[in-house]
């Protein structure tokens, strides 16, 4: 009876510890180095662009994983080889100009990646990769005093990107035809952000947060919350609910950036509350994600107009 009682107690002390017998936890094979989020910057004879690079595993050994190109989304990659140090994946164009797919290696040392991929004539172009940052805050910041960003009396405050349309008429800033983007000299790190705006039918539009994750405008009123609607942050977060109003009709953004963590309110419905932004989205200016960033306008698209542009950066 005591050596019954014997085992018994084993198996109970084996279960209680979360030790199943026959199964050792030693048995799973380690992480890869490469999970996790890399920002990336690819450089080309005519200057650097920035990417992305997310890697997860899903099940027991498969690397799966997304990225964001120079444009566009965030999209999947259904396979990411990993072996030796040695990085391979590869993705269908999305908005590229291209037939090939876009192939990326590289290989890691010292927890950074360095490699090559192509262009769409083929040329060969080197890209290096370091981890994301966290940007995880200890606590709420305290705030500094509003800064109106709209002037007056013209672009004071603000630096073109290509062709210019903007002009201030009357205290509305506005991008008459498709063109450059408007950059802020200013770069801000955790911030408030007061915004209002109009676009005509089928307008499009955006505000790049630090120059590197946009919120998007879309005329997109009575269409099911997705990523690329109006107030998504553009292939990332999805909004809770359809709060637009038609096109031709002022909007207000009010939006906190702190970290990672965005909280959204369009036209006084929160649609996006304190979520993370996982990384850049397409378009940015750079992939530096620690640093501060300015406040970018997409005029690119089409017209445009803000009124009442105030920030709030925390001290």
């Amino acid at each position: 009876m005591v050596r019954v009682l014997r085992v018994v107690l084993t198996v109970v002390v084996l279960f209680s510890c979360g030790t199943r017998p026959g199964i050792r936890a030693s048995q799973e094979p380690p992480e890869p180095a490469i999970v996790g989020r890399w920002d990336i910057t690819v450089e080309t004879t005519s200057g650097s662009y920035p990417s992305w690079l997310e890697v997860h595993k899903s099940g027991y050994r498969t690397l799966v994983g997304q990225f964001v190109g120079q444009s566009g989304s965030a999209r999947p990659v259904s396979s990411v080889e990993y072996a030796e140090g040695k990085l391979r994946f590869s993705i269908p164009p999305q908005w590229e100009r291209r037939d090939s797919d876009l192939v990326f290696e590289a290989k890691m040392e010292n927890d950074r990646l360095s490699g090559w991929t192509s262009d769409s004539s083929g040329k060969r172009l080197a890209w290096t990769g370091r981890r994301a940052p966290t940007l995880r805050r200890q606590a709420e910041p305290g705030w500094d005093k509003p800064i109106r960003l709209i002037n007056r009396s013209g672009l004071t405050g603000w630096h073109e990107m290509g062709a210019n349309n903007w002009q201030v008429v009357n205290g509305v800033l506005t991008n008459t035809k498709a063109g450059g983007n408007l950059v802020t000299n200013q770069k801000f790190t955790d911030f408030k952000l007061h915004a209002e705006f109009r676009y005509p039918k089928d307008g499009n539009s955006g505000i790049y947060l630090r120059g590197r994750h946009e919120v998007q405008i879309e005329d997109s009123a009575g269409l099911e919350p997705a990523t690329v609607n109006l107030g998504g942050i553009y292939g990332f977060l999805t909004p809770n609910q359809d709060a637009a109003k038609a096109a031709g009709e002022w909007q207000t953004f009010d939006i906190k950036l702190t970290g990672r963590l965005v909280t959204v309110v369009l036209n006084g419905k929160t649609i996006i509350c304190n979520q993370a932004i996982p990384g850049i989205t397409g378009g940015a200016l750079d992939s530096d994600e620690a640093a501060p960033g300015p406040l970018l306008l997409q005029g690119d698209h089409g017209p445009i107009d803000f009124r009442n542009l105030i920030i709030t950066p925390a001290k």
